[in-house]
C-alpha cells in the first residue's frame, strides 16, 4: 500500500488510501500522448531490402541479362553495408537470377532457351487443365477476370508495360486458383518471377503484342462465360504457344 503511495510524509499515508485511483488516473493522460506520438516505420532487414531492390531490377529489366552488379554499387544504391549485399546476392543466385563471381560481382543471367521451354511446357500443362476445370465458371471468377482485363487495358493505354505484364500474369493465375488445387496453384506461383521477366521483355520488344494479348484474354473470358471448356483450352494453348515463340525471338 505504502509502496504504491506517492512520496508524501508517512503520517498522511492513510489519507492516500485511494491512491490506486489517482495513480491510474494520470495513465490515460499519458497514453494518448504516446499513442499520438509518431512511430518510425520499421524497415525490413538490410539483406531483404537489397534482395527486393535487385530482384525488382531484374524483373523490370533495369538490370538486364549480362549486366555485372558490384557489391559496392548495390550497397550505395540501397544505403547499406556490403555484408547484407552478399547475403542477398546468395539468395538470388539460388533462385537462378544471377551468377556470383568472387571479387568481381554478380552477373545477371539472361533468359535461356531451355528456361523458356521449361516455363512454357509447365504453363501449358497447368493452364490448359485449369481452363477445362474452370467450366462451369462461377460468377466470382468471371467478375474477377473482367476486373483484371479492364485494369490491363488501362495500363496498356497508359504505356505501363511492366504493370500490364503483372496483370497479365494475375489473369492466368486467377483461373488456375479457381480450380481449388493448392498443389497446382503453388507450382504455378513458382513460375511467377520467370513469367514476369519474360513478359516484360516481350512487351518491350513487341509493344504491339499487348493488343493481341488483350484480344486473347477477351476470348478466354468469353469461352468461360459460355461454358465452352474446349474453346477456352484451345485459346489458352494458342496464347501460351505464341508467347514461347516471342520469348525465343521467333516472331510469328
Amino acid at each position: 500500500m505504502q509502496s504504491a503511495a506517492p512520496p508524501v510524509p508517512t503520517a498522511t499515508a492513510p489519507a492516500t488510501a485511494p491512491t490506486p485511483g489517482p495513480t491510474s488516473g494520470p495513465a490515460p493522460a499519458s497514453a494518448p500522448a504516446s499513442a499520438s506520438a509518431p512511430v518510425a516505420a520499421k524497415q525490413p532487414p538490410a539483406a531483404d531490402r537489397v534482395y527486393a531492390h535487385v530482384k525488382q531490377g531484374v524483373l523490370d529489366r533495369r538490370y538486364q541479362g549480362g549486366t555485372l552488379l558490384t557489391e559496392g554499387e548495390l550497397a550505395e544504391a540501397v544505403g547499406v553495408s556490403r555484408t547484407p549485399v552478399r547475403e542477398a546476392l546468395l539468395r538470388l543466385e539460388v533462385e537462378g537470377l544471377i551468377k556470383l563471381y568472387p571479387k568481381k560481382g554478380a552477373l545477371v543471367l539472361p533468359v535461356s532457351a531451355q528456361e523458356i521451354a521449361d516455363v512454357v511446357e509447365t504453363r501449358l500443362l497447368v493452364e490448359e487443365h485449369a481452363a477445362r476445370k474452370a467450366v462451369p465458371a462461377p460468377a466470382a471468377l468471371i467478375e474477377r477476370l473482367e476486373e483484371l482485363l479492364a485494369k490491363q487495358k488501362e495500363q496498356a493505354a497508359a504505356g505501363d508495360l511492366a504493370a500490364a505484364a503483372v496483370t497479365d500474369r494475375c489473369f492466368h493465375a486467377e483461373i488456375v486458383r479457381s480450380g481449388g488445387n493448392e498443389i497446382l496453384s503453388r507450382l504455378y506461383d513458382q513460375l511467377r518471377d520467370r513469367q514476369l521477366r519474360m513478359g516484360v521483355a516481350i512487351m518491350h520488344s513487341h509493344p504491339d503484342r499487348i493488343a493481341k494479348t488483350l484480344t486473347e484474354h477477351e476470348e478466354i473470358l468469353s469461352a468461360l462465360r459460355a461454358g465452352d471448356a474446349e474453346r477456352a483450352v484451345e485459346i489458352v494453348h494458342r496464347h501460351v504457344d505464341w508467347f514461347s515463340h516471342l520469348a525465343r525471338g521467333e516472331v510469328r
